[in-house]
């Protein structure tokens, strides 16, 4: 079946004009710029007169739930809400039960997205202390990247000894992301405010006293240290402090051997939220001023800061329930980051063109994903259509995740999304599902892990002198014809 959307004002590559774009075999067969349309035909005419054609966000960091917390959330409930929010790629986080921390988990997590997940997808193999052998076996072209707890951690996934980290950081083949926290420091933060407020579980105003500007500083800089000093390419994910920025790069993506991510939630809240919202704010790292926020704002547009995500972490409002301490860290957004992205927007905090960039665009050229993220012929027809002037209050009974509540109960956006397409499939239109169809294993055009191996002259016959990694460990291995056996 083809499909025209017709009429739409299309938001690509910094680009705003009207024009129509045609899905033909899953991808987008033809864009034509202005109004006419008599050169082509299609078995669907969607009239997006009025409406804002986007490529889909691409969010590089969701927390499922699945497999094992599936009281919590599942990759079926929470792709629906990844759709209904006009988010049509995501990479998943290995901190579930069990733990994605093989190269086999891994493969079983991606055999059941192929029958839960409505969206495109990927997934992190998670880092410890003692499973570098898998991190080996990583290929580039098929997995999004290793995620690294350098701080907060869940399920005892903490890798914080230097050693350890270099050399994950000498021997990844891939991109690694990162959660910088330190722990020492949250855990003197933690003892001083217990005694000053005489509580085991002090309020959550404590929060972003507790995990602190000084405990994400602290970190990222020994991340940004090691990497400088490995060559790897590290992403730090969830920026949320002024200070942090000093440590990134200016540039373009592709050129940057450290990159950031900035999250919803340090976007678009302050630690004054914490009165209005209480721990339905709560996350890892905290939400802190406003002056950090602002700061984020101007990195985010500068180039600084390089993509948004959502670190979309849902949990049962029980979870919720007490302080700093007590009440899990973790906000469902995914639904909302696309509205709220463009509410961020008609404040003119953001251009529609920076809004589209740092959600589709640099996520795409970040992890160099394959035919995404763009409004290009022959790419897959990832797309959303957005229609402004259109407002509508979020209520308990819209939200698509598990866990059924979001903090953004009760406001009431401009935007909203009426169709997603995935892979030229309608999977959500004008509030209703298609589920028929599942997403696409999201590939990328980075090199197998091969690209580890730097060749270098032979000193034998049957030999070569290989470099393993970005480090200087050298190693004798056999090849034939400049191959390795």
């Amino acid at each position: 079946m083809t499909t025209l959307i017709h009429q739409a004002t299309i938001v690509n590559e910094g680009e705003q004009y009207v024009g129509s774009v045609l899905i033909e075999n899953q991808c987008i067969a033809t864009i034509i710029r202005g109004t006419d349309i008599s050169a082509v035909s299609a078995d669907c005419l969607v009239d997006a007169r009025g409406q804002y054609l986007i490529p889909g966000c691409i969010d590089d960091h969701v927390h499922f739930r699945d497999p094992g917390l599936t009281q919590k959330a599942d990759m079926h409930t929470e792709s629906r809400a990844a759709a209904r929010g006009g988010v049509t790629s995501v990479m998943d986080m290995p901190n579930c039960n069990p733990q994605t921390i093989t190269i086999d988990a891994l493969e079983a997590k991606f055999a059941d997205a192929r029958d839960k997940c409505i969206v495109n997808h990927s997934f992190y193999l998670g880092a410890t202390t003692d499973n570098i052998d898998e991190i080996h076996r990583v290929d580039p072209r098929t997995v999004c990247g290793v995620k690294l707890f350098m701080g907060s951690s869940t399920g005892g996934m903490l890798v914080d000894k230097d050693e350890r980290i270099e050399t994950i950081f000498r021997e990844s083949p891939t991109l690694i992301a990162l959660h910088c926290e330190d722990q020492h420091v949250i855990s003197a933060n933690t003892a001083k405010y217990k005694a000053e407020t005489m509580s085991d579980d002090p309020d959550v105003t404590y929060h972003p006293l507790i995990r602190s500007e000084e405990a994400c500083y602290r970190s990222t800089a020994k991340a940004v240290e090691l990497a400088r000093k490995t060559g790897a390419h590290i992403h730090i994910m969830h920026i949320s402090t002024a200070r942090e920025l000093e440590l990134l790069q200016q540039g373009d993506v592709p050129d940057k051997q450290i990159t950031a991510e900035v999250c919803l939630p340090h976007l678009y809240y302050t630690d004054a939220d914490y009165a209005t919202y209480g721990t339905r704010i709560k996350c890892n790292p905290a939400v802190k001023s406003a002056a950090d926020r602002e700061a984020l704002r101007k990195a985010l547009r500068d180039g600084l800061i390089d993509v948004v995500g959502t670190d979309h972490a849902p949990h049962l409002l029980s979870d919720k329930v007490g302080g700093s301490l007590k009440a899990a860290s973790g906000i469902p957004t995914i639904q909302y980051v696309l509205p709220a992205m463009l509410e961020l927007a008609d404040r003119g905090v953001f251009s529609l063109a920076e809004v589209v960039e740092k959600m589709a665009h640099n996520p795409a050229i970040l992890y160099k994903v394959k035919g995404r993220g763009f409004i290009r012929e022959g790419y897959r027809a990832d797309l959303v259509l957005v229609k402004p002037d259109a407002p509508h209050t979020v209520d308990a009974e819209e939200i698509a995740s598990k866990c059924a509540w979001s903090p953004f109960e009760g406001h009431t956006f401009r935007w909203d999304i009426t169709h997603t397409w995935i892979n030229g499939h309608a999977v959500y239109q004008e509030g209703e599902f298609d589920e028929r169809y599942k997403g696409e294993r999201l590939l990328s055009y980075r090199s197998q892990s091969l690209h580890q191996y730097i060749f270098l002259p032979c000193l034998g016959y049957g030999t070569t002198l290989c470099c393993r990694g970005r480090g200087a460990r050298l190693s004798v291995m056999p090849c034939r014809m400049g191959c390795l056996i």
